[in-house]
């Protein structure tokens, strides 16, 4: 089972473990982390946003046409950024870790 580390807004680190396929949204909100996904993951609200550790952005698939409309919402938008509904946990992304933004 991958493990993620999510670090909240005031830098308080969870490292979790998750199961292969389940995303970085439901693993995060499964936690009790301030993670809203308010549209259950189907990228029409951004209340899942994470920003990605910038080692491992480069290893994830890159964003769709949908995630990076959606994403072109925010106010708080970082180079790393992706919305957690879109990540899915493999072996390869053992380890990730991704930050909460600041609201």
């Amino acid at each position: 089972m991958p493990a993620l580390l999510i670090v909240d807004r005031v830098g308080t680190k969870h490292k979790l473990t998750a199961a292969t396929n389940d995303n970085v949204m439901q693993i995060a909100r499964a936690a009790g982390l301030p993670v809203a996904g308010d549209c259950n993951g189907s990228m029409a609200c951004a209340t899942c946003h994470v920003i990605v550790a910038p080692d491992w952005a480069d290893r994830l698939t890159p964003p769709d046409d949908d995630e990076e409309a959606t994403l072109d919402t925010l106010f708080n938008l970082a180079p790393t950024s992706r919305l957690g509904c879109q990540i899915r946990m493999t072996d390869a992304l053992d380890g990730l870790t991704v930050r909460l933004p600041d609201r």
